[in-house]
């Protein structure tokens, strides 16, 4: 075995799988470990592309936590290797900080950027997120933004583009807010997309155009006061959902069929 500072093996460690256990002379320690990163960043690949987007989108999620505490595990065992071989050489406490510090960093990228693309398809609900995202693009003319989202497209396009259409002739004939316009933003304002059943597998949502009431309320059944709520006026556009097979028993949610009004 070799003599390395403790920080230096640290910083090596924190830089790929094994370089610091290498540095240290464990030859067969480090190389197992660079084997193994290979393997399971190869693993983690792999589940992100089979079931990022389904039902099981918790196994990338898992398989990424494991693969960035490993990570750590083989850092701490090669800088702890390090003080014992050579305890007079240790790193300071505030060197030592800084490099797992750095550690950080993966945890707060998977665990914030992770969501951000994971889970699109895993339930109904997240489908409808993408679908409220993605439906003021229909007035842009743009022809694939319902890709992904539902097993016909062009079915889901020309559905929406009616349902928008109606709210374009509501807010010509006065019957929106008085700020409506044709952009998108305004004209879908008013309108609400929710659940109204799922059974196991199949799912059904619209999307309501929508007036808010205040009515009359109490707090704690003594103080008297008033709250908004929002009340149906009229139908735009229904969804059914549904699951597609996936890998390994997994299933993605889609929109089946769509019909406006």
């Amino acid at each position: 075995m070799t003599s390395a500072a403790p920080g230096r093996v640290l910083a090596l460690a924190v830089v790929g799988w094994g370089l610091g256990h290498l540095a240290l002379g464990r030859r067969i320690a480090g190389t197992t470990w660079l084997l193994a990163e290979l393997v399971a960043l190869a693993l983690v690949a792999l589940t992100l592309v089979l079931w990022a987007d389904t039902t099981w989108y918790l196994v990338p999620f898992v398989a990424g936590s494991g693969f960035i505490g490993l990570w750590a595990v083989q850092a701490i065992s090669a800088y702890r290797g390090a003080q014992a071989h050579d305890p007079d050489a240790g790193a300071s406490s505030g060197s030592a900080a800084a490099v797992i510090a750095w550690l950080t960093v993966p945890i707060l990228v998977w665990g914030t950027g992770f969501w951000l693309v994971a889970a699109g398809s895993g339930s109904p609900s997240a489908v409808l997120d993408r679908f409220v995202t993605a439906w003021p693009k229909v007035t842009d003319g743009r022809g694939d933004w319902a890709d992904g989202l539902a097993v016909s497209p062009s079915q889901l396009t020309v559905s929406a583009e009616r349902a928008t259409d109606r709210l374009a002739e509501l807010c010509s004939d006065g019957e929106l807010a008085e700020d409506c316009d044709t952009a998108p933003e305004a004209l879908l304002r008013d309108v609400r997309l929710r659940l109204v059943a799922r059974v196991d597998e199949s799912a059904v949502a619209v999307a309501e155009l929508v007036r808010f009431e205040r009515r009359p309320t109490t707090v704690l059944w003594v103080f008297r006061g008033t709250e908004q709520v929002a009340v149906p006026t009229e139908r735009l556009l229904e969804l059914q959902l549904g699951v597609e097979a996936a890998a390994g028993g997994a299933a993605r949610w889609r929109i089946l069929n769509a019909q406006a009004g």
